[in-house]
């Protein structure tokens, strides 16, 4: 068997065991997938590979099907039934391709007919090794999770927290588009980074971009790049996320704010997988796995028509809605400590815990703003406890003393009082109310964010902080 091989040395250090009774077969591979970079011990059959299972601890076996004393099919059994933890990839000749098929039925991850394609060869290699990776990396979440209620950049133990955790292993290590759907501040961006730290992309970038708090005027620029002299201002070429996402993950937030013209482009990408720069004439091919997510009801959305239905089914593969923090309560104690752990490092702070009377006031909090008002509160309180414990002192006002149902204020309005003037206050009244907070103040006003923005420059308000 030939041994060249185009492809040069690369550190991988997983193991594999070569089972092949040809002599002369069996010393070449062993020779080209150790120049692979690969760990390599060989076995003349079934019998002799069982005893080195044990000792060597292969995570790969390539196997002949057809072997003395025991052959590949037997052999995949055995492994099975000692429940050891490796793949298996089979080599067959013509006349046995259907005996393959059934292997791969009973847990084979592939086969390769004789004489063998080194390059397919190769690349089911590092297809097996990318999957290995991923299996090690959702075994060793599930052990952070059992240990400390943890999975990756996600905090909490409670039973809607494990759905989303389940969701997440099935969907990442798949290619298929991802809609995650929930509350603003539930987190929604790092379940797009836990899919991607999880998928065989996560070598590769992860962009992110927020379709509300982009022009639309920009946002197809943003999208999918320009050429130079495309419109006014487009001194340069420019990439777009697309571009600077190839080959890896683009995570669009909410999307429901997409202009229609813009959702019709990024469907066509998602189904030919080429795209065109803005001003451009040539197409160009791409590899992005793209992960959408809003806090509006999509379903409603469609109907409303704000998200074209054909884009909604193309994003909704892999759906996931994630809990308010209201609804999780029972994590409360494993977010408060993370942050605090955060936020002692970051400030140089010693902060152990919360005491009694504080936690059961945080407990109490309804918590509009979800998780990202929970971190906001904590980091304010690491700040200002003199330590060793937060106190109901160290609290903001709004969280000790949260309002019950309280009457609507009314907005006075006059004879003569333009529509203008009276979108103005109601505005004014609203930002008040919820002390500046937009996201919060466009969900009471049944807009969203990014219309909410556009009044605020179109009036010129100017609220004391932006959210």
């Amino acid at each position: 068997m030939a041994v060249a091989v185009d492809d040069a040395p690369r550190v991988v250090q997983e193991r594999v065991l070569i089972v092949e009774d040809d002599a002369a077969a069996r010393a070449g591979l062993e020779q080209l997938v150790q120049s692979w970079g690969f760990i390599a011990e060989s076995a003349g059959d079934g019998e002799e590979a069982l005893e080195k299972v044990t000792s060597f601890r292969p995570a790969i076996v390539i196997t002949d099907m057809v072997m003395p004393r025991m052959d590949g099919l037997a052999l995949l059994r055995a492994l099975q039934q000692q429940g050891a933890d490796v793949t298996t990839l089979l080599l067959t000749a013509q006349g046995t391709v259907e005996t393959a098929v059934e292997a791969m039925k009973e847990g084979a991850y592939d086969y390769l007919t004789k004489p063998v394609d080194l390059k397919r060869l190769k690349i089911l290699l590092d297809k097996i090794v990318e999957r290995l990776e991923t299996v090690r990396e959702v075994k060793s979440l599930r052990r952070q999770l059992r240990e400390h209620g943890t999975f990756g950049s996600l905090i909490g133990n409670s039973p809607e927290m494990r759905k989303l955790y389940q969701i997440i292993e099935q969907a990442a290590p798949t290619s298929a588009s991802v809609l995650i759907m929930g509350e603003s501040g539930t987190g929604k961006e790092l379940v797009a980074q836990t899919i991607h730290q999880l998928s065989p992309r996560a070598g590769f970038p992860f962009i992110a971009i927020n379709c509300a708090a982009i022009p639309e005027t920009l946002l197809e620029s943003e999208i999918f790049g320009h050429e130079k002299g495309a419109f006014t201002g487009a001194a340069d070429r420019r990439q777009g996320c697309f571009e600077m996402a190839d080959h890896g993950t683009l995570f669009l937030d909410e999307i429901g704010e997409m202009a229609p013209a813009t959702q019709v482009k990024l469907l066509r990408v998602l189904q030919e997988r080429t795209f065109r720069r803005l001003g451009g004439r040539q197409e160009q091919s791409v590899d992005v796995r793209v992960v959408a997510a809003t806090n509006i009801d999509p379903a409603e959305a469609v109907r409303k028509g704000t998200l074209r239905e054909d884009l909604y089914y193309r994003l909704n593969v892999f759906a996931m809605k994630l809990p308010p923090l209201r609804d999780r309560k029972e994590d409360l104690p494993l977010l408060i400590q993370a942050f605090i752990n955060e936020f002692n490092a970051r400030n140089k702070r010693s902060i152990a815990g919360v005491d009694h009377e504080a936690m059961r006031i945080l407990e109490h909090y309804q918590w509009p703003g979800n998780v990202r008002e929970l971190r906001n509160v904590i980091e304010r309180a690491t700040i200002l406890a003199p330590g060793p414990f937060i106190e109901t002192a160290h609290l903001p006002p709004v969280v000790t003393h949260e309002p019950g149902p309280e009457p609507r204020a009314q907005v006075a309005l006059g004879p003569g009082t333009t529509v203008e003037e009276a979108e103005r206050r109601l505005i004014m009244m609203t930002l008040q109310h919820t002390r500046d907070n937009k996201t919060r103040a466009a969900e009471i006003l049944g807009i969203s964010l990014k219309t909410l923005h556009n009044k605020l420059n179109k009036l010129r308000l100017r609220p004391k902080k932006t959210e």
